[in-house]
């Protein structure tokens, strides 16, 4: 029954397809086209395995990511660095057992190095509480609203400031930049790793 969160890798789009689908209204609906360019574009795209099992997954980016989404679109054009939270899935039987609060802690750990905010939205149609809840709980604060499209659902846009991000960048990133250590690395999209191959 162990669990692990660890990046994805390209044999586990298909499991990560199927938990997304699954989701229901809280999550949109995607194929495996759209999947493959988030898998390529991510900066971050973690899985949570139990018994070689996919139960769960986080996929976030960074400011200068090549996605089209209204709402990352949304933060581009009003803050100039953040990580944002495209999307979070956890298979049904595990939620309310704190894998969520485990993904957004290790997406935290991820953002907090490197950028000053962690953005995200959630839907206000269909309005989830548990949802809104648990992002106030995780100290995100509403910075805006906005309809996805035309006829889209009408979503609130959060934000949450990193404290140690301060720190970070006086010390590390405006000096010799982050330690040489594998939890301090970069996920190398697949595109990059094939041109260095």
């Amino acid at each position: 029954m162990a669990l692990a969160i660890r990046d994805v890798r390209e044999h586990d789009l298909d499991a990560v397809l199927a938990l997304n689908n699954e989701a229901g209204t809280g999550i949109l609906a995607t194929d495996m086209s759209r999947l493959r360019h988030l898998y390529d574009v991510a900066h971050y795209f973690r899985v949570a395995e139990q018994d070689s099992r996919i139960v769960g997954f986080l996929i976030a980016m960074r400011q200068d990511a090549d996605y089209a989404s209204p709402n990352f679109r949304w933060f581009q054009a009003h803050y100039e660095s953040f990580v944002y939270i495209d999307r979070i899935v956890i298979a049904s039987e595990l939620r309310g057992h704190g894998l969520g609060r485990i993904f957004y802690c290790d997406v935290q750990s991820y953002a907090e190095v490197r950028v000053p905010l962690l953005t995200c939205e959630v839907f206000l149609e269909p309005r989830n509480d548990q949802t809104v809840l648990f992002h106030g709980t995780m100290g995100f604060q509403e910075v805006g609203q906005q309809k996805m499209g035309h006829d889209g659902p009408k979503v609130s846009l959060l934000a949450r400031e990193l404290p140690s991000f301060p720190f970070v960048r006086e010390r590390y990133l405006e000096q010799d930049g982050l330690p040489a250590v594998p939890w301090l690395s970069e996920r190398e999209p697949p595109a990059v790793a094939q041109v260095n191959a």
